[in-house]
């Protein structure tokens, strides 16, 4: 099997930050799937998940209710490895375009006095948030994008160089 293209990445390079994974074609339109990396994998702790499950919640809404980006939003998740989200969305911006928009979800979030949809009639385990932590991981966010926005590396992903093995095949270590 072919490695998918979020494996290509060198996860010990990556810094916090907006970075395009890909994009597909569907039918006749485009969707294009963002990583919105919040902390350096496997050196630093990832985001605690009643906070991460709290910052979908809240973020999520934000996005869906932004005038100029609610119909581009095709989905707002945690990455199962709690280091950050995926965003998809309609269309194929660059990730530079996505700045102002999630500065201004994660500022949002940092300011949030609730946890939309957290009732057990809205959310799959509503006792699993913590608005707290939620905040404070937004807070971190947005002040990280804010001191680093003119930097590449916060928008363009390292890439992992694998070295051929025998017959052309690329070598994977894990």
């Amino acid at each position: 099997m072919e490695l998918i293209q979020s494996f290509s990445v060198d996860h010990t390079q990556i810094v916090p930050g907006i970075f395009t994974s890909r994009a597909d074609r569907l039918g006749n339109e485009t969707v294009t799937t963002y990583d919105i990396r919040l902390k350096r994998p496997n050196r630093e702790p990832v985001i605690d998940v009643a906070a991460m499950h709290s910052l979908e919640h809240i973020i999520a809404t934000y996005l869906r209710n932004d005038p100029e980006w609610k119909d581009e939003v095709v989905y707002w998740g945690p990455m199962g490895c709690l280091t950050g989200f995926y965003l998809i969305l309609k269309g194929s911006r660059g990730a530079r375009e996505l700045y102002s928009l999630l500065l201004g979800a994660f500022r949002f979030a940092a300011e949030a006095q609730e946890v939309p949809g957290a009732t057990a009639e809205s959310c799959g385990h509503y006792l699993m948030h913590n608005l707290g932590m939620a905040k404070w991981y937004a807070k971190e966010f947005a002040d990280y994008l804010a001191a680093n926005a003119g930097k590449d590396e916060i928008f363009e992903y390292p890439r992992a160089e694998r070295p051929l093995a025998g017959e052309g095949k690329h070598f994977f270590d894990s």
